[in-house]
């Protein structure tokens, strides 16, 4: 493609990269900022790649600070006149009046693309999300749940879900009115185009169970954007490859294999994850021979040096954050608990050439990449599902180059650490992939 087609901002960083994995699945090439660039390398990057990305932090910030987040960045990537801007959402909705609002961003958007409805589709069924009659389901362990009984999200620490009812959902998160569209008033795209076009509320919720119902909503909303101003649109990444395949009416059938990957040797993860999926691939691989450590109370040094020893033997290593009570500190729990997994990550990478590591936790990834300094992120292999390992840019040494995992809390199958460990390399026989039907699930 010969114009930039489409542009986005992450509310997180693993959410950002399902992004460039579903636009990648659709042929296009894409580039992700960890962090709003300059105007000239913003429009550089608009020039050279089909969609171009933003990963922010604004999913785990109090609803005061989002504005100071998110308006920069859409007002840069509105200025780039792609034909779709799109706030990627977690494909749960995670937010609520005070931590991450989706009200509020709302809200934000209309100040600068203007008062038409917004489009909001958060099925990824791929991922066992799905919407009917504007209430949102989540699969888990294999089983299908409605949102606010869903095990992990019905009790997540920071956005607990009570509702849903994702149009009562954003409704509480502002006062501008949210609807919904359900699945009888499909017909076909011109007829949704008209419906969403006679829309007078601010945000309008869309129904998808099937990929089907995502490529109509998303060429009904192609077909409403106009050539001199951006369509804005909040979602998941399944919506994100609606709409590349609206836009370019081409084949989303591509299949990812491994790159050229130069990780060889034990693999360091870091975990700011409360999540049982993350927990049960922690316990596996401590059977699979990974020392586990947690974080001391105070002091990171012997902890350091321990992953550094460890690493040196030839052993993998995970490093997890244990309760979230564990932090006392005046801050931030997450920036408090994700600067010193940063500092453990960053001990290890300068010690020697450990050049792959995991970090599990949305909100987690998002901060320890700020955090270390990484400037992009470009796909170096799509493993298994949705999985994606990353290569960082960076203009720091010892962190350029290196192969990363950012893994949402309800990513991958049980053995996901073992299956990063060994990629690329021909495993033994007592290392091939196990759960590999674990349900696909993520943020």
């Amino acid at each position: 493609m010969a114009d930039l087609q489409f542009a986005f901002y992450g509310d997180d960083f693993t959410g950002s990269v399902d992004v460039l994995l579903q636009l990648r699945r659709a042929g296009w090439t894409s580039r992700l900022f960890l962090g709003l660039p300059g105007p000239a390398e913003l429009r550089a990057a608009a020039e050279e790649v089909d969609a171009v990305g933003v990963a922010g932090v604004a999913r785990s910030l109090p609803t005061g600070q989002i504005e100071s987040e998110v308006r920069p960045v859409l007002e840069a990537l509105r200025a780039l006149r792609p034909q779709i801007v799109q706030y990627k959402a977690c494909s749960t909705a995670d937010s609520s009046p005070t931590v991450g609002s989706l009200g509020r961003v709302i809200e934000i958007a209309r100040h600068v693309f203007g008062p038409a409805t917004v489009p909001a589709l958060f099925a990824q069924p791929d991922f066992g999300r799905y919407t009917a009659f504007g209430h949102h389901f989540a699969a888990e362990e294999g089983q299908v749940y409605r949102l606010d009984r869903q095990p992990t999200m019905s009790r997540h620490p920071v956005t607990p879900m009570r509702e849903s009812d994702l149009a009562l959902h954003l409704s509480l998160q502002t006062r501008l009115p949210v609807g919904s569209m359900h699945l009888p008033e499909y017909t076909d795209a011109p007829g949704i185009a008209r419906k969403l076009a006679e829309r007078t509320e601010a945000a309008t919720v869309l129904d998808a169970l099937t990929d089907v119902h995502i490529e109509l909503v998303s060429q009904a909303v192609v077909a409403n954007s106009q050539s001199n101003a951006p369509q804005f649109v909040i979602g998941s990444g399944g919506f994100s490859r609606g709409l590349a395949a609206a836009i370019s009416r081409g084949d989303t059938s591509r299949t990812d294999s491994v790159d050229e990957l130069r990780a060889d040797g034990p693999v360091l993860a870091v975990s700011g994850s409360q999540s049982p999926q993350t927990s049960r691939q922690v316990d596996h691989a401590r059977r699979r021979g990974w020392t586990v450590l947690a974080l001391s109370a105070h002091d990171d040094g012997p902890l350091k040096e321990h992953v550094i020893t460890e690493l040196s033997a030839g052993r993998s290593v995970v490093v997890t954050t244990g309760s979230p009570a564990a932090s006392s500190d005046g801050g931030s729990l997450v920036e408090t608990l994700s600067a010193r997994l940063s500092g453990v990550i960053e001990a290890a990478l300068r010690e020697g050439d450990r050049s792959r590591v995991i970090v599990c936790g949305g909100d987690t990834s998002s901060h320890v990449l700020r955090q270390l300094g990484a400037r992009s992120l470009s796909i170096a292999a799509n493993p298994v599902g949705n999985v994606v390992l990353c290569r960082v840019a960076s203009p720091t040494p010892w962190l350029d180059g290196t192969e990363m995992l950012l893994k949402g809390g309800q990513v991958g199958p049980v053995d996901l650490f073992e299956l990063i460990r060994t990629l690329g390399s021909a495993p033994r026989p007592s290392e091939t992939s196990e759960g590999m039907s674990a349900d696909p699930v993520v943020r």
